[in-house]
């Protein structure tokens, strides 16, 4: 099964589930805090090699991922969303670093559009919106953006290998249902119901066979928190 949305589907779908999703995340019911404990410590190993220029796909308001550039500021921030009010928070959070720049695109087109190169391609639950033949055009076109030796970091749901789509979901929903406590009923199942609608993750075999085929390194498990999983690719 696959997913195709158009750019205004897509427009709507992140402008909707937004709030919703920030309002989860501040509650680490996915391992925001574990997950980007690690990716301050990945940059800040990038950070001391010298200076490098990082494109953030899907960053939303940033929030997460701002105070892991504050201890390991990059000498370029550019940040892709589909939402318009995530981006307009972003400009707060992003205070104080350098050489921001902030841009209201699909990431897909925004990474295959660039001529720019970077030397870290950050992307936080966002890749697995995409169906898999999207998912191939970014790991390509990441691949094409990346500087000499550069790191393509994913933060994102996988499911087991040889687990169906159905298989996850019924995981992750049940995960959802018994774990999410502080959640309004009704916000709970607008979540639950996003997920099932919108949440198409690939198994790790995929994401390697997908790398290959991108000429990017056999993925690192940096590390995972249950489904979460952080993955780093090197060019």
């Amino acid at each position: 099964m696959s997913l195709s949305l158009t750019q205004d589907d897509n427009t709507a779908l992140f402008r909707k589930a937004w709030t919703l999703y920030d309002a989860i995340s501040e509650k680490n019911y996915m391992f925001h805090r574990e997950i980007y404990g690690h990716v301050t410590r990945v940059l800040q190993e990038r950070h001391a090699q010298g200076p490098y220029h990082l494109l953030d796909l899907g960053c939303g308001n940033a929030r997460f991922l701002a105070p892991c550039l504050q201890t390991a500021p990059p000498a370029s921030y550019d940040g892709v969303d589909l939402s318009a009010s995530a981006l307009d928070e972003a400009h707060t959070y992003l205070n104080g670093i350098s050489n921001t720049a902030l841009h209201h695109k699909d990431m897909l087109k925004a990474v295959e559009d660039t001529d720019s190169a970077f030397d870290v391609i950050f992307t936080g639950f966002a890749v697995h919106h995409l169906d898999a033949a999207g998912k191939q055009r970014l790991f390509s076109a990441c691949a094409e953006r990346l500087a000499p030796g550069g790191q393509f970091i994913m933060v994102d749901v996988v499911r087991e290998d040889g687990q169906t789509r159905e298989q996850y979901l019924d995981g992750y929903l049940n995960f959802m249902r018994m774990q999410w406590t502080e959640v309004l009923p009704e916000h709970l199942e607008e979540a639950c119901n996003h997920v099932a609608a919108y949440d198409f993750p690939e198994t790790l075999a995929d994401l390697t066979q997908m790398a290959k085929q991108a000429a990017l390194s056999e993925p690192q498990l940096i590390s995972r928190y249950e489904q979460h999983y952080i993955l780093r690719f090197t060019a």
